[in-house]
């Protein structure tokens, strides 16, 4: 199966990006006309996360960001064939942040959030510097699909670790120099584990895992404001979060992440993946302790709450 899938995509990827992009606007109508793909899951989301925007505006920023995650798609088998040159010039970013670091001689995180398009831009985060890439990820169901994969992503050196068994695989680059990417924004396993603050209007956990490993280390973290300057290219702006990280109290690091990527998400809303059930854990009050953000929610004690419903 897998060599059928690979012989198929290598196919599609020598096509001009002109064509591929043909191919993505047919399946924009057939993903969201036909099908409707998580319409209901990205409306809700950016109702909660925009209240003050009108249904017109939701609904432009809903269009655009269907035709950026299937270009997304299709750009990601591109990457069979594309050279180093094709890539170089349609992601760029300033890449003096991660010289100067490197040259430090430490290692370092690079956070991130789901911003299109995260495929390209690994690769080319490999070509610009000297640091050995490893890249956190999740396996994929399906053993073809993620051979196939991981053979593309790949390709020019990076190197991915399974999220499951990240400490041990991290292991045999203890005498690497390397630079480790995190897309940092994914939905916590254990809501009672995870830090919680304000984010995009609504109470949010995020994984403790990528600040604890850069306060374990002291690593020095790196933020990615990703961005699509037009169809088929793309520009990250680089920004240290922190050289120091056990300098910082607990889950300032996080809070200080989650701030970028509201500040990024805000001002290309339609670059984000909305399609993902970010919001399906609820805050409680236990998790208060967890709060690192300002203004927690108020914590509704049992009389209060008795009170309120005889109000109604």
């Amino acid at each position: 199966m897998y060599y059928i899938l690979y012989s198929l995509f290598f196919l599609v990827s020598l096509l001009p990006m002109r064509v591929l992009y043909f191919f993505a606007d047919l399946m924009f109508l057939i993903v969201y006309h036909a099908i409707g793909y998580r319409r209901k899951v990205v409306m809700q989301n950016l109702r909660r996360a925009f209240p003050d925007k009108s249904e017109t505006e939701l609904h432009r920023i809903e269009k655009q960001f269907y035709h950026n995650m299937i270009d997304s798609f299709v750009e990601t088998f591109k990457l069979i064939t594309a050279s180093r040159n094709f890539l170089q010039k349609r992601v760029t970013a300033n890449w003096d942040i991660l010289k100067s670091l490197h040259e430090s001689g430490r290692n370092c995180q690079v956070h991130l959030g789901h911003t299109f398009n995260w495929e390209w831009g690994q690769h080319v985060l490999q070509m610009n510097t000297g640091y050995q890439v490893l890249v956190v990820y999740s396996p994929l169901s399906s053993k073809s699909f993620e051979r196939l994969m991981l053979k593309i992503r790949t390709r020019f050196g990076s190197k991915f670790i399974r999220g499951t068994d990240m400490k041990s695989s991290i292991v045999q680059y203890n005498n690497v120099q390397y630079l480790l990417g995190l897309v940092a924004d994914q939905s916590p396993a254990n809501p009672a584990n995870a830090y919680w603050l304000n984010f995009l209007n609504q109470p949010t956990a995020f994984v403790p895992g990528p600040e604890k490993g850069a306060r374990n280390n002291n690593l020095p973290v790196v933020y990615a404001s990703v961005y699509k300057k037009r169809r088929g290219y793309y520009h990250a702006e680089l920004s240290v979060i922190s050289e120091e990280p056990t300098q910082l109290k607990e889950g300032e690091l996080t809070r200080r992440y989650a701030e970028l990527l509201e500040q990024n998400i805000r001002s290309h809303p339609e670059n984000w993946l909305w399609s993902h059930r970010r919001w399906k854990l609820a805050y409680k009050p236990e998790y208060l302790s967890q709060w690192i953000g300002q203004d927690a929610p108020p914590v509704i004690t049992e009389e209060k709450s008795q009170t309120m419903k005889v109000a109604r």
